[in-house]
């Protein structure tokens, strides 16, 4: 059963992930379900009826997510500039 005060079930949390990635011998395999999930669903983004080469429809998924990223760095960038002259 959880613990009723939300901090504590925070701590408790924390300590449980914490101790769970102390005992992952490997990292990058535990995680790399979620990271070929991520590459697969900028592919579909990029190529939804999945026409294109794999390594045509890679390069344009990658290009897509630097975009996504560069586009909230922007944001953010312009958000600060906005409160900073509010």
């Amino acid at each position: 059963m959880a613990h009723p005060d939300p901090k504590r079930r925070k701590q408790i949390a924390s300590m449980a992930a914490n101790i769970s990635w102390a005992r992952t011998p490997v990292r990058s395999e535990r995680i790399a379900p979620a990271n070929r999930a991520r590459e697969e669903g900028w592919e579909k983004k990029v190529d939804p009826e999945g026409v294109m080469r794999p390594d045509d429809r890679a390069k344009a998924a990658q290009n897509a997510r630097h975009a996504h990223y560069q586009r909230i760095s922007r944001l953010g960038v312009e958000a600060r500039r906005r409160k900073r002259a509010a």
